[in-house]
């Protein structure tokens, strides 16, 4: 029996109209969906927005990711997944694993295929990519990431602001993703390379509740909700014109 395709598809940060044409054709054609979740949580939000593209009765799995920074544990599960989905690639099942955002950046689908490719070298993959969280946020504030021939960094924000103190002397513009559970740091971070009132946080992006901060004092005082991002430009922002929460 020949392999099913694995199609890794990035259905865009949560808006549910940032999704490609590409992705709503793979969606609609697909036997299986997989997509992720922490191990204390089976809401995927990917799946709500990939739902209305899918056909009727096509099974959806949510495959758990522990959230721990014990690597040896974040391993196994990444085996674990990838077999599990391999198997059913081998059924001759074509198969998607869906994402928010791009499959690409800072995506569980990334480290699930390493392992695919390690195991069943033989199965042929397909990533679609989808539009960024940052690239919705940088829209819907008006302002460019990079222009002429500035410099655009990409952070995680899952650990604080040090990786930014390594590098804030070097880039233009940076990006936080992931920033919700340690803003405060973040925001300390900024301040202390004079660019807290150079940044701006977004909060849900294009959903309900959706909060544009540019007071970095705010993640200071109090956590964010966890779809959060800053974005810092050295050449500052203009957002005067858009809704924001001091």
């Amino acid at each position: 029996m020949t392999q099913g395709i694995l199609y890794g598809i990035g259905v865009g940060p949560g808006d549910p109209d940032f999704i490609t044409l590409k992705a709503v054709k793979i969606l609609s054609q697909v036997d299986m969906v997989f997509a992720a979740s922490a191990a204390k949580n089976s809401h995927s939000q990917a799946v709500e927005i990939a739902k209305p593209h899918l056909k009727a009765g096509v099974p959806i799995q949510i495959l758990p990711f522990p959230m721990t920074r014990d690597k040896l544990v974040m391993e196994a599960a990444w085996q674990d997944n990838a077999g599990t989905v391999i198997k059913v690639l081998e059924q001759g099942k074509n198969t998607a694993f869906i994402t928010l955002g791009d499959c690409m950046t800072y995506s569980t689908y990334g480290y699930v295929i390493k392992q695919i490719q390690k195991l069943a070298p033989h199965i042929e993959i397909c990533s679609i990519p989808g539009i960024t969280s940052y690239q919705a946020a940088a829209a819907r504030i008006n302002t460019p990431l990079v222009e002429g021939e500035q410099s655009l960094v990409l952070l995680s924000g899952v650990t604080g602001g040090d990786k930014f103190r390594e590098l804030s002397n070097r880039a233009d513009n940076v990006v936080f993703l992931k920033a919700y559970k340690n803003a405060a740091d973040i925001a300390k971070a900024l301040d202390e390379a004079g660019l807290a009132d150079k940044s701006v946080g977004i909060v849900k992006c294009g959903l309900e509740g959706e909060q544009i901060i540019s007071n970095m004092n705010v993640f200071q005082e109090k956590k964010p909700d966890y779809w959060t991002l800053i974005i810092s430009k050295k050449s500052g922002h203009c957002v005067e014109n858009e809704k924001k929460t001091e």
